[in-house]
Formats: structure tokens, sequence, C-alpha cells
């Protein structure tokens, strides 16, 4: 995959309705050119190696505002920190208990049968599925 520069960062993040600030860029050049998994701490990690001086509160309103928009989308993942998802179109994870490791799954790879009635004035928004794998105990 090539490298999205900066004027395709801009780019997309006008196209999502989003003024391309520094700040917003930093973000968007740590999670937009690849599908990727990072918690909003990772995120703020890798940004301030572009731009050291840009706060936590600051990567964390950019990580609501681009879930918002549909640039990333929000995995919660049990007992553990929110991990922004740079892969918005269909599919499902393999979270590795172990390792803490997340990956995509295609959405053709698992089959979802038996879909529960909803309410009147409901309707199906997605089906995310996570998968939770970890190691074998090593036998006898």
């Amino acid at each position: 995959m090539t490298a999205l520069t900066a004027p395709d960062l801009q780019r997309r993040l006008r196209q999502a309705g989003i003024a391309p600030t520094l700040q917003r860029l930093a973000v968007a050049a740590v999670l937009l050119p690849r599908p990727t998994h990072m918690t909003a701490e990772q995120v703020l990690r890798a940004a301030r190696e572009q731009l050291p001086d840009i706060a936590r509160a600051t990567v964390y309103a950019v990580l609501q505002l681009f879930v918002a928009r549909g640039l990333l989308k929000e995995l919660p993942i049990d007992g553990a920190a929110t991990v922004y998802d740079s892969n918005t179109g269909a599919h499902h994870h393999l979270y590795n208990l172990d390792t803490g490791e997340i990956s995509d799954l295609p959405a053709e790879a698992l089959q979802v049968l038996g879909l529960p009635a909803l309410q009147p004035g409901l309707e199906l928004a997605g089906v995310d599925v996570v998968l939770r794998v970890r190691g074998r105990p090593a036998g006898p």
C-alpha cells in the first residue's frame, strides 16, 4: 500500500466534513494510511512523534470526531482500553487474549445465523463479532 501524502489526508478529512488542522492531520497520519487497531494512548505516542506538543485531550477529541464522521470504528474489548479500528468496512475481529493483538477477519469468514427480532422502530446497523483466542497449554 502506498503512503498517503499530506494532501491525501487533507482531502480525506475534508470529504468527511472535518477541517484539517495540524493536530487532526497528525492523528490521521497515524491511523488512516493502512488498516490498524490502536488504543488512544498508542495513537497519542505515535502522533507525538510528528507533533510533540499534541495534548492527550486533543487526541481523545479527534478520535471521537473521527468515529462520529465514520473514519474510525470503536472496538470495546473486555476489560481493555477502547481500540480504534481504521478499517470501517464490514469485517470481524480475532482478539488474542495472550498478546492483546487484534486482527481483522473478512465479513465472509463468518456466518451469523438467528439474529433476534428487533423492537419496533429499530433496525440492524451492523454485526461485529470478536473471536477471542489464546494459546493452548502445553500437553503432558
